[in-house]
């Protein structure tokens, strides 16, 4: 059977369905077979790019080649979708910047750490990031602390983006009047200011890779938002669980507002916020202080 559409390299049901799973095995992504056309059409052009003429040869390429590793990466560059803007979901900012924060911040003390890690995992081009660290700031609860915010994706070239931290109109649609004095205009943008740059930290990370994903160190806060979407159900656990290792114990979970840990994860404990739903890591009775009697 062979999906016919467009001009160019045709992709059988049957080749669909290897480059799928193959696809699905590095990076967690899942797609559906009403999504076939979708990876034809974009596949065909790392076909082009290699000189490859069908998609059969192109999956004994991924398989067999040298360089397979290398083109899983670009494969999922062209696969994966990258869309997002600055305080994007704001009743759940409301919530992190009002309930959240102060809680860490007294748990950090308690532990005698003056530093704040927060994880935005899959923060494409790194608009999220930015947002978090401008609220941070905003605060003021973690003036002279050691505070980082570090971002992950698979794709380099939204990483690159921003590391570079300038942005068009189509970022700011959410944008809060208030935080305009975290930007500098520029010739090709309005650039992130140098001082909220200095808190935000991206690397190449693919989050199937639990081994690799030691490189974010211990954190008390993760945003993972509308990621788990694009992942199946053991893709999705896999994640969870790499999520988990690397939160402080009492550490926090954010997904968006879509998503939820049904039938993913019993790990997490279920915080209810006065604006939001999120998850914890729960703090073994050993860890609680004492009750006054």
């Amino acid at each position: 059977m062979t999906l016919l559409h467009d001009a160019g390299p045709r992709l059988s049901l049957q080749d669909f369905r290897l480059l799928r799973d193959l696809v699905n095995q590095f990076c967690g992504i899942y797609f559906a077979d009403d999504s076939a056309y979708i990876v034809e059409r974009r596949l065909r052009e790392r076909l082009r790019d290699l000189g490859i003429e069908t998609f059969d040869e192109y999956y004994r390429y991924l398989q067999y080649h040298p360089k397979a590793q290398a083109e899983l990466e670009a494969a999922a560059e062209v696969l994966t979708t990258n869309e997002t803007y600055f305080f994007r979901e704001a009743y759940q900012l409301r919530a992190f910047t009002d309930e959240i924060l102060p809680i860490v911040r007294a748990r950090a003390l308690a532990r005698g750490a003056k530093r704040l890690d927060v994880w935005s995992a899959g923060c494409s081009s790194g608009e999220e990031v930015y947002t978090i660290a401008m609220l941070i700031d905003a605060t003021r609860l973690f003036d002279g602390w050691d505070v980082r915010v570090f971002g992950n994706d698979i794709s380099r070239r939204v990483l690159h983006k921003a590391r570079d931290a300038t942005y068009g109109s189509a970022s700011f649609r959410a944008m809060i009047p208030d935080y305009q004095r975290y930007f500098i205009e520029t010739d090709e943008g309005r650039q992130v200011h140098p001082r909220i740059r200095s808190m935000c930290h991206f690397g190449h990370l693919n989050l199937m890779n639990q081994r690799r994903s030691a490189i974010v160190g211990r954190v008390d806060v993760t945003f993972c938002r509308n990621v788990l979407i694009y992942f199946d159900d053991a893709s999705r656990r896999k994640v969870l669980d790499t999520i988990y290792q690397r939160l402080h114990r009492g550490g926090y979970l954010l997904l968006g507002h879509s998503e939820s840990l049904l039938r993913s994860s019993t790990a997490f404990e279920i915080a209810q916020l006065t604006t939001d739903i999120v998850y914890r890591r729960p703090v073994p009775y050993t860890d609680l202080p004492p009750r006054r009697v």
